[in-house]
């Protein structure tokens, strides 16, 4: 199976000596070499030809989602200035070998790119302060083809020469993992082979972790939770790993075709239902109580002071400013949350007299919650589908697997990064409330869900079963697998796979998938180095008498999915020695 992946890859390593490309002419700076203007007006349609056709972004759509020129947009953690140049006047360059001199110090460079005539990529280099240099692959879908899966904002409509027409126009964001401690001082951009332009509007560098780790995080699928909600408070409850002596939350308004205001936050450790245990801690964003999200966006509040507890419930409240329409959502929470009722208001600082109108059973919004201070090393993230999502364990009692692994793991940060439905290769992205929760492909959302988690040291993808039970061969999920353990590595993440579970009896497998499960577990077994290592799921849960079927204490009664005490034994079966 031959993909051409719009993500950025290493594929060159480290090289020596250090020197810039020779034919590169160099720049100061992106906005220096910006060549095409790709933004016009919605009454201007010429001014602007991004695709050399005559179509371009619509300004106005650009505002409308948030998306305003100069604004800092983060994505995936990374802060990107957005191109400050007027409607009608160069705000992107055609990647052509144009080298930029910059300084860039994180974890990974991120580009807000799309491509013009067909989906396009080449390799470009980064040059360090170290002496050294580093080849990578950058590329994009095109910005009207290309799939939904992973796009970071998409427009509803596009200018033609003949002015607005609903078609829709996407951008992507591509991150490049760096050698940590050693600052970027130039990028050269890739020249591309394929007959496509690639554009690049924007560079940022998502930060290094530093002393954070994330203690709670959650995947958002692609089942927008249907507003609209007016003036309401949402009360959520989180339930940490490790515990920390600072704090800070994430916000994520994935996926999302509109901007969206969050009017105040707070945190409180929970003592029962709604009610927190004391007066619930103000979150501010840039020293602001209020945090605008934009389509595709995110936010991570100011850290402050705070006694976490490990293994407790948390109360993270969102003020809801003004009319959602739409929020991006984790669709299965198995864990109760509390809303007011429209037009209440703020009400995150209540205490006993919040005034709950029900409860609603998903987690939207609050993608993460990070903490400092005493600790393991390194978070530890479980990603996969539903059977890491914890679908049919018992409600609000944290018993999915990976809850059970975070209690053999005390001090030690694990977060569950699992979405029910979940393929590797195919997803069921549509980007509307239709009730459809399986969201984008493991491979389109692992920089998103994964890499881009703070702390991350380890990851234990399991992740297949639906693949398998939708047709795919046990060859495409063998070479996803692959590809899988590829991304992480190149982001210095040891990869653990998960043997997949047993499922005869189960009314979505066949002789054929048994088959191919069993195919992709002996993969698993004896990958050749492709892992560091590998949890045997299917040996900790399988009937000893009938190995293609679930021990019946374990079996939650589907015969796919394993009940609480099935999650206590794949919990029970990771190697905590490989983390």
């Amino acid at each position: 199976m031959k993909r051409i992946l719009p993500v950025a890859v290493l594929v060159a390593g480290l090289l020596v000596p250090a020197g810039p490309a020779d034919a590169a002419v160099t720049y100061p700076g992106l906005a220096a070499a910006f060549d095409n203007a790709g933004t016009s007006p919605a009454g201007a349609p010429a001014s602007a030809n991004l695709d050399g056709s005559g179509h371009s972004l619509i300004a106005e759509d650009l505002t409308a989602a948030g998306w305003d020129r100069g604004r800092v947009v983060t994505v995936d953690g990374a802060p990107m200035r957005l191109p400050a140049a007027a409607p009608g006047t160069p705000d992107n360059v055609v990647a052509d070998g144009q080298r930029i001199r910059d300084r860039f110090a994180g974890a990974a460079l991120s580009f807000l790119v799309t491509s013009t005539g067909t989906a396009t990529e080449g390799t470009g280099q980064l040059e360090y302060a170290g002496g050294h240099l580093q080849d990578f692959r950058l590329g994009a879908p095109d910005w009207f083809f290309g799939p939904t899966d992973r796009l970071t904002v998409a427009f509803p409509r596009w200018n033609t020469p003949a002015g607005p027409s609903a078609f829709s126009a996407k951008l992507y964001t591509v991150s490049v993992p760096l050698d940590p401690g050693v600052p970027v001082t130039a990028v050269t951009l890739p020249k591309t082979t394929s007959g496509g332009a690639l554009h690049v509007f924007s560079i940022g560098t998502r930060p290094a972790a530093g002393p954070w780790t994330a203690t709670w995080a959650t995947a958002t699928d692609d089942g927008l939770a249907a507003g609209p909600w007016t003036e309401r408070t949402l009360r959520m409850v989180e339930h940490t790993s490790r515990g920390g002596s600072q704090v800070r939350i994430r916000l994520d308004n994935a996926y999302d075709p509109g901007p969206l205001v969050i009017g105040h936050a707070t945190i409180a450790v929970r003592g029962a239902g709604a009610v927190p245990a004391r007066t619930p801690v103000t979150l501010t964003f840039g020293g602001q109580r209020e945090a605008a999200l934009p389509a595709g966006g995110q936010a991570v509040s100011d850290p402050v002071p705070f006694a976490v507890p490990a293994g407790a419930d948390l109360l993270v409240s969102l003020y809801l400013k003004g009319t959602v329409t739409n929020a991006p959502m984790h669709s299965v929470a198995v864990q109760d949350m509390y809303t007011t009722a429209d037009g209440t208001g703020d009400h995150t600082a209540d205490v006993a007299e919040f005034p709950s109108a029900g409860t609603f059973g998903f987690w939207t919004i609050l993608s993460g919650i990070d903490v400092t201070g005493p600790g393991g090393t390194g978070t530890t993230v479980a990603f996969g589908d539903s059977i890491t999502d914890g679908y049919l364990s018992t409600p609000n009692t944290n018993s999915r697997w990976p809850d059970f692994l975070a209690r053999r793991l005390p001090g030690r940060a694990v977060v569950n990064e699992g979405i029910s439905g979940n393929r590797i290769l195919q997803d069921a992205f549509s980007g509307v409330p239709d009730g459809r929760t399986a969201g984008v492909s493991a491979l389109a959302r692992l920089n998103h869900d994964l890499i881009s988690r703070p702390g991350v040291r380890t990851a234990i993808v399991l992740e297949g079963i639906n693949d398998i039970n939708s047709g795919a061969s046990a060859a495409d999920v063998i070479a996803g697998l692959k590809e899988i353990a590829a991304e992480l590595h190149a982001a210095r993440i040891r990869v653990l796979a998960g043997t997949l579970t047993p499922i005869k009896g189960c009314t979505c497998s066949s002789d054929a998938h048994l088959a191919a499960r069993d195919e992709v577990n002996a993969f698993i077994r004896d990958n050749g180095g492709v892992f560091d290592g590998w949890a045997d799921f299917d040996a900790a849960i399988r009937n000893p008498a009938d190995p293609e079927a679930m021990l019946a204490g374990y079996d939650s009664g589907d015969h796919l999915h394993p009940g609480d005490a099935g999650y206590r034994a794949m919990a029970a079966a990771v190697p905590l020695d490989r983390l």
